[in-house]
């Protein structure tokens, strides 16, 4: 048992040895930004009775933020982008290495947001997108970490279209790390169970004001598909910001609560339903 636990701390140990700055202080940044989030969640809370150990937060916790997450950005970097990469050469041409950091990170953060939001409006509305999309309408309860849960074809799908550019442009690896950062800790923002009110800032900039409803079963669902930008859904007529918050949250339907069956059911045929029975994308 000695033997076993000293081997991972070893290897603990080895890997955030391994990591440049960059990535150590991104890595603390996101660690830090979930510690701040669980203790704000209990001081302004959106929904007062949430629990932080609510129904799903290991499997969203271990399996699809740790496991999940480390095992699909080796796939995407060691395998895909540089797959591309390699075949393309476009990388050498190094076209962002004398833009400022700075300069590039608002560059590719809002291009990106502008494919996510077309992409996540894609997915609620094609049956065969929806189904690798519903995990991550499938949590009863939204805080910091259901954004997490996420299929991972979508995950692989969305990431490698997010940092596959950074790459091929030539910029500095630091861009990707505080790129990621940036993706990361806004997910937790606007799905924080935090009672927040923007004002006219949320025709601008996302928050859970916005897209807390977009997790909700009710109208709300097919709005709201920003990410960090909600100006996209005030300019192409998908925002919705009433009053009133949200009854409910998750699925209409049958979901499995566990991590392995939630990801092979994406994988699930198509049945014919009754008519008075309608998918949950068209719902």
């Amino acid at each position: 048992m000695n033997i076993i636990f000293s081997d991972i701390v070893d290897w603990i140990y080895n890997y955030f040895a391994m990591m440049s700055n960059a990535q150590l202080y991104s890595t603390i940044a996101i660690a830090g930004a979930a510690v701040f989030f669980i203790i704000i969640e209990r001081i302004w809370p959106y929904q007062k009775d949430q629990k932080v150990l609510r129904e799903g937060f290991f499997d969203d916790l271990a399996l699809y933020t740790i496991a999940q997450s480390y095992i699909l950005g080796i796939i995407i970097f060691t395998y895909i982008i540089n797959f591309i990469d390699s075949s393309t050469g476009l990388s050498r041409f190094k076209l962002f290495e004398e833009v400022p950091i700075w300069i590039q990170l608002i560059f590719f953060l809002v291009t990106h947001d502008l494919y996510i939001y077309w992409m996540h409006r894609w997915q609620h509305n094609n049956k065969y997108l929806w189904r690798i999309h519903e995990a991550h309408h499938s949590p009863k309860k939204v805080d910091w970490l259901s954004g997490s849960r996420s299929h991972a074809i979508e995950i692989l799908i969305n990431q490698t279209i997010e940092f596959l550019p950074i790459v091929l442009l030539g910029s500095p690896p630091e861009v990707i790390a505080y790129k990621g950062v940036l993706s990361a800790v806004w997910g937790m923002y606007i799905h924080s169970n935090l009672n927040v009110h923007t004002g006219r800032l949320q025709k601008i900039i996302n928050g859970p004001e916005m897209h807390r409803w977009h997790h909700s079963t009710g109208k709300g669902r097919n709005r709201n598909f920003a990410t960090k930008l909600a100006i996209w859904d005030w300019l192409f007529g998908t925002a919705f910001l009433p009053e009133t918050k949200p009854d409910e949250y998750g699925l209409k339907t049958f979901f499995p609560k566990h991590y392995l069956m939630q990801t092979f059911y994406a994988f699930r045929t198509f049945k014919k339903v009754r008519e008075s029975v309608q998918t949950e994308a068209e719902s």
